[in-house]
């Protein structure tokens, strides 16, 4: 699974993903936040919110690495569950203060993370072993995507690059892990390899933001091309 380094670098990316963020919620009011999110179930306010609770979250894990006492991100899915629940259906207001504090907060913990604790054993809540260098992925990726879920006119094709490139490599390692994956190879538009799976099958190709758009469940494949017409049937991410 995908890690990035601490360096001031990875800090710069998961700032300005935050930042991104939150300069698309500017103005967003009660009945915005109540109406339906691009995820099946859940309005903007439970992807607020998931976010929001999400930071102390992977700050629990970041407390493991740092203590070596075994803090998980949540005791189970249900709590989690309930927490995102409870707090979803607050005011604009109160969700988009709870996402800046809380992701200012995590960006603080991240930057002063001792430098022995980058290196410790960790286990995030989708159950890999890694180092906390995992968790800032998943604060990226969590921010950049959820953003576009958000459906406020924030596309994956938005997301700057170098952010875009790591949540990417972080799909490509979950189905290269993952049971259940067709054959197939994925191209970008040069004919440069992404990944491939198997042996065989297609090939599928077109731009990395379409490509991380139909992998990570954000569209159905628009813009891409495969070989034998239909795309593969991808097994669900995360």
């Amino acid at each position: 699974m995908k890690e990035i380094p601490p360096t001031p670098e990875s800090f710069g990316e998961l700032a300005a993903a935050a930042d991104r963020l939150l300069s698309g919620l500017a103005g967003l009011t009660d009945a915005d936040v109540s109406a339906p999110a691009r995820l099946p179930g859940w309005t903007r306010g439970h992807v607020l919110c998931h976010l929001a609770r999400q930071a102390p979250a992977l700050e629990r894990l970041l407390t493991w690495a740092s203590t070596g006492v075994e803090t998980p991100q949540y005791p189970d899915r249900a709590t989690r569950d309930a927490e995102i629940e409870a707090g979803a259906h607050r005011s604009a207001a109160a969700l988009i203060a709870d996402v800046r504090e809380t992701a200012a907060h995590f960006q603080h913990t991240v930057e002063t993370l001792p430098e022995p604790a980058w290196q410790a054993t960790i286990r995030p809540f989708t159950g890999e072993l890694c180092t906390p260098q995992r968790v800032l992925v998943i604060r990226i990726r969590e921010l950049e995507l959820h953003h576009v879920d958000l459906d406020l006119g924030y596309r994956v094709a938005d997301i700057p690059a170098p952010a875009r490139a790591v949540i990417l490599a972080d799909v490509l390692g979950y189905y290269a892990q993952a049971a259940d994956v067709p054959d197939f190879a994925l191209r970008d538009d040069a004919g440069a390899e992404l990944a491939r799976y198997g042996t065989g099958g297609p090939v599928v190709s077109g731009s990395p933001a379409d490509a991380l758009a139909w992998l990570s469940g954000r569209s159905t494949g628009t813009g891409l091309r495969s070989t034998t017409g239909p795309l593969p049937v991808l097994p669900r991410w995360l």
